[in-house]
């Protein structure tokens, strides 16, 4: 596969919206129109239907972890460019006006699949900033930047620069999430 083909099936892969798509089926519902307004795991979750809340999560993450793993088995030296793909297709769904979910599900199938041990080290962090704090955006965004950290210092320093470039993106989706904990307005998140 060329690397140009390889770009557009990731960010193709990577745009379906699992979580508007099971909404419109099972629940009649647009997605977009109840709580954040957002496609992913967390806000589906806030539709009160915590069956199609996980669904959502696993679909984000597997849209990350099958292509992932074709690419990592085949052509390794695309499989950077595969998930940064992958992850934009996400959050700039073609489908959805480039309005999509903030990418931290299919985060963590990335992760996965180019060292498990980041996924890992990812979900730890975030439930232990979830347990202390009870907002999932909070510890999306420091599980996020926990990764770079982690690479660097105890993987190595090569391709942590990938990992900032991930952060920054998931800065920007959760900017709004930034400005309601600077202003105690975040909503707290339920996830059982």
């Amino acid at each position: 596969m060329e690397l140009g083909l390889i770009i557009l099936l990731s960010y193709l892969m990577g745009s379906i919206p699992f979580g508007f798509i099971l909404t419109k089926i099972f629940l009649k519902k647009d997605i977009r129109e109840i709580g954040s307004g957002n496609i992913g795991a967390t806000n589906v979750l806030r539709t009160g239907n915590k069956m199609i809340g996980y669904i959502t999560l696993s679909l984000d993450i597997l849209k990350a972890i099958v292509p992932l793993l074709i690419i990592k088995f085949n052509q390794s030296e695309f499989l950077f460019i595969s998930a940064l793909s992958i992850f934009l297709g996400h959050v700039f769904p073609l489908w959805l006006k480039f309005k999509g979910g903030k990418g931290v599900a299919t985060y963590v199938g990335m992760l996965f699949c180019i060292n498990y041990i980041l996924g890992f080290i990812f979900i730890f962090s975030w439930f232990i900033i979830f347990i202390i704090f009870r907002y999932s955006s909070l510890s999306s965004l420091i599980a996020s930047l926990t990764i770079p950290i982690y690479h660097f210092y105890i993987i190595d320093n090569n391709n942590y620069y990938f990992f900032i470039i991930l952060f920054i993106l998931i800065f920007y989706t959760h900017r709004e999430n930034v400005k309601r904990l600077i202003n105690n307005t975040e909503s707290k998140t339920k996830i059982y």
